[in-house]
């Protein structure tokens, strides 16, 4: 196993070296960028000429942007990456590592959390979906997968924002602390503190959930149906065994299987998903900073958001090739 965890990332170290290529390439094309941002408005003014925005862009390194310009610009990032380096950050003014670390956690704990419900919520009810093909239930959850999965994050979070926030008022709306609130600096203002950023972050982990637990209601559903048709299912039925012992000990194990691959890229995508959730509301973590370094160009931000979240999915890939040869000895790591 030892040299397959090798070989394997050697092969990540040249699937990241792609993947931040054909990014920086992808950001530098953009039509926006941050010089041109920054200083619009004075330049509509004619307080800035043009000269200066060419300066401005030399400054930071984007001046060029011909083939050989984005391509030096890379290799310039790349040399200061294998350093350790990502860069500073053009809009927060801040190596892009610190911000990434200091705004990091309260995306990770939303992230986490969201995946814990996710499975403990849409496993159990894609099997018993399963379980009662063509129901009433079967028919409710498919309709609920069907919602999850077509609506909109910042629709369906403007919705629940409306109705809990706005119209009955149980929950805050943005932020992860009360405008109004003044907490002692002792154990129980910190524990008030505390409990006000659970409530703020109650529906942006709702909005995540439900957005999420679709696709895997579905493939959970689907994948369990395969296996109730398979052979050793109709023997262990007609040696006798009740229909939950059939299902749960049986079928169960079988239909984890398939939805081991799917924790390579669960991580990434809700990290990937609180951009628009976190910017909707208001949270100031590292989604809705990489949403704001995107649209204003922040070149060094936002390589090193899509690098962290590059690495996120071959760590979590690495972990479920592992985790897939655990749960299905007929598979051998290596060979």
């Amino acid at each position: 196993m030892f040299k397959y965890i090798i070989k394997r990332l050697l092969i990540s170290i040249i699937i990241l070296f792609g993947v931040s290529l054909i990014i920086y390439s992808l950001v530098r094309l953009m039509p926006n960028n941050y010089v041109e941002t920054k200083y619009a408005e004075g330049l509509s003014q004619g307080t800035i000429k043009e000269e200066d925005i060419k300066k401005f862009k030399e400054l930071y390194g984007i001046g060029d942007d011909s083939f050989k310009g984005i391509v030096g610009g890379y290799f310039k990032w790349l040399g200061k990456l294998c350093k350790g380096d990502l860069g500073t950050s053009f809009k927060y003014e801040k190596p892009v590592a610190t911000v990434i670390k200091e705004n990091m956690w309260i995306s990770f704990a939303i992230a986490i959390v969201a995946t814990i419900l996710q499975f403990l919520i849409a496993i159990p009810l894609g099997i018993s979906s399963a379980t009662h093909q063509y129901s009433v239930r079967d028919y409710t959850v498919t309709v609920f997968t069907m919602i999850g999965i077509s609506l909109p994050t910042y629709f369906f979070a403007a919705i629940v924002i409306k109705i809990f926030a706005v119209n009955l008022g149980w929950l805050p709306s943005n932020g992860l602390i009360s405008a109004t609130a003044n907490y002692a600096d002792n154990c129980a203002g910190s524990f008030q503190k505390f409990g006000d950023i659970l409530k703020h972050l109650i529906l942006p982990i709702f909005v995540s959930v439900i957005l999420s637990i679709g696709g895997l209601m579905r493939y959970t559903r689907t994948n369990t149906l395969e296996v109730l048709g398979a052979d050793y299912i109709r023997t262990a039925r007609a040696k006798g065994l009740s229909e939950k012992k059939v299902i749960y000990k049986h079928a169960f194990r079988n239909t984890m299987i398939p939805l081991v691959t799917l924790l390579a890229g669960i991580l990434p995508s809700l990290f990937g998903g609180m951009m628009i959730t976190e910017e909707v509301f208001a949270i100031d973590g590292i989604g809705r900073l990489a949403y704001t370094a995107l649209m204003q160009g922040d070149i060094p931000f936002v390589m090193g958001y899509n690098m962290f979240l590059a690495v996120l999915t071959v760590i979590g890939t690495l972990l479920s090739d592992i985790m897939y040869s655990i749960v299905d000895p007929r598979v051998k790591l290596g060979r």
